[in-house]
């Protein structure tokens, strides 16, 4: 991975990574990186621990972070309800 990414984009990263209901297509579309750049990220900033248990939970039945997992009605990366998202900046209303 030889992208450099700023504090703000970390930031964002991870907290799509958190996310159980934002897939990891949705990050890729984003910020350009695939699942395993993303794991990377996790495991450079997260501490052990937390990186432990974000996989595990990835991982589970509880994620819905690959789109496989999802309910095939389900066609948006964002909730309904949600603010709208344009290159990672909140639109303006």
């Amino acid at each position: 991975m030889n992208v450099k990414f700023n504090e703000k984009d970390l930031d964002r990263i991870i907290e799509m990574a958190w996310e159980d209901r934002t897939p990891f297509e949705a990050i890729e579309f984003q910020f350009g990186i695939s699942e395993q750049e993303v794991i990377k990220i996790m495991r450079r900033n997260l501490k052990e621990k937390s990186f432990k248990l974000w996989r595990k939970r990835v991982n589970s039945g509880v994620s819905q972070k690959h789109l496989k997992k999802r309910n095939p009605e389900i066609k948006r990366f964002k909730c309904s309800r949600q603010k709208a998202i344009s290159n990672n900046k909140i639109s303006k209303r």
